[in-house]
């Protein structure tokens, strides 16, 4: 089944705008956490809700946090070597970006499949150490953000 190009990026802070990082596995990668949707009609929420679950184990509705959609949407090329997941002919995936505030004792679980190690940092070291420039940006909104979602 070809994947939806449609995704989710979500930056998980800290009330004290600590944003959680995570180690690709296999490679040298460190981002936030994203994924695809599961099928077209997917809320977003939901999407990203579920993402987090599955890579950090952090429940985005359990005491405490807070998801909020920032309405920001990056829209991408794929990259070549990762072309044979989608459908022949897609060539553009849009991401949708998300912020998930968890209390700062929030514990991850890494689901290490995909992650083999998590870091937390703040929030303008955490986009200085992001491999992707869209995760780098959508970091650097995080202090507004987080202020106009409370």
């Amino acid at each position: 089944m070809a994947k939806i190009p449609q995704s989710v990026l979500v930056v998980i802070h800290t009330p004290q705008l600590d944003v959680l990082l995570l180690k690709r596995t296999g490679q040298e990668f460190w981002q936030s956490v994203t994924g695809s949707k599961d099928f077209e009609d997917e809320p977003w929420p939901a999407v990203a809700a579920r993402e987090v679950l599955e890579e950090t184990g952090i429940d985005a509705h359990g005491p405490g946090c807070r998801l909020h959609d920032w309405q920001l949407e990056n829209v991408y090329t794929i990259y070549p070597e990762w072309q044979h997941r989608y459908a022949p002919g897609v060539w553009h995936n849009t991401e949708r970006v998300f912020g998930l505030e968890v209390p700062s004792y929030a514990g991850v679980r890494l689901n290490p499949r995909e992650h083999t190690a998590f870091a937390w940092h703040p929030w303008h070291e955490a986009a200085d150490r992001c491999t992707a420039a869209s995760n780098a940006e959508a970091i650097l909104h995080l202090p507004r953000m987080a202020v106009s979602s409370l």
